[in-house]
């Protein structure tokens, strides 16, 4: 199999990967591995096998979020995935280096070869749905996985800022340039719910999603509220206790494209 005239790199042989979802975003700090952790668990909640492979190799966070410490292992057949409480197989640089606040001090090709070999060489087993955090931006790394990775769909996240909307729709039409699908988009940071008026209020200004949804012909899958809760479970590792049901109407979508395979 082929895109664009270059191989698509096949899975270690023990992996069975039904689905693959990225999980991307025109800039850095809108919540993308708090979007791909939160969906993760998600479809791990519905009974199905999640894995999430951390495509930011130089500023991983993933194994930060699930409260992974345990260094990956390795054998002559394959590297093992680490899991997480609930049993969602996790694989991140960080879970190869001697110490988790090390700097990554790669050049490109060796990253997106790391990001390779985190899909061949990985032992993933069964999996549903397999979610990839991929690093902010149109470059290198994301090219590689749109061109060399069977990837099915991909989740855009952003924020409110005006900014962020022309941002943003650089990465669909990557996207779109790639024939990689868009399932939608997530809006992170939305806005703020006051406890004592029950009001929405957006402290970034005023929601450009459903401009650049309409742009596009795209869903608006979700829009998440500025929630201390959930920054205090990822600081913590503890995301797989956020309360919240967000990505409801996503798991729907998800769970169809699994049945029409």
């Amino acid at each position: 199999m082929e895109k664009q005239g270059i191989p698509v790199e096949k899975p270690h042989k023990s992996s069975n990967i039904k689905k693959v979802i990225g999980v991307v975003s025109g800039k850095g700090g809108v919540g993308k591995s708090l979007v791909t952790s939160m969906l993760a668990v998600t479809m791990n909640r519905l009974g199905y096998n999640s894995a999430v492979l951390d495509a930011d190799v130089t500023g991983p966070s993933i194994s930060k979020v699930f409260g992974i410490r345990d260094k990956a292992k390795g054998s002559k057949e394959g590297i093992s995935p680490n899991k997480s409480k609930n049993d969602i197989d996790v694989m991140s640089v960080n879970l190869m280096l001697e110490n988790e606040t090390d700097p990554v001090l790669w050049r490109g090709p060796i990253v997106t070869n790391a990001v390779k070999q985190f899909w061949t060489d990985v032992m993933w087993g069964e999996v549903d749905f397999m979610f990839i955090d991929m690093p902010p931006g149109t470059g290198e790394v994301a090219l590689t996985v749109f061109q060399s990775l069977p990837i099915d769909g991909i989740v855009v996240v952003t924020s409110p800022q005006e900014l962020v909307s022309m941002i943003v729709s650089k990465a669909v039409k990557m996207a779109e340039m790639m024939n990689v699908p868009v399932i939608g988009l997530v809006e992170n940071m939305s806005y703020f719910k006051c406890d004592n008026c029950d009001k929405k209020h957006p402290i970034f200004g005023e929601s450009h999603i459903e401009d650049i949804a309409q742009e596009h012909n795209l869903n608006v899958l979700a829009k998440l509220p500025i929630l201390p809760e959930l920054a205090q479970l990822s600081d913590d590792g503890k995301i797989e206790d956020f309360s919240g049901n967000w990505f409801e109407d996503t798991a729907k979508i998800l769970e169809q494209m699994l049945i029409k395979g």
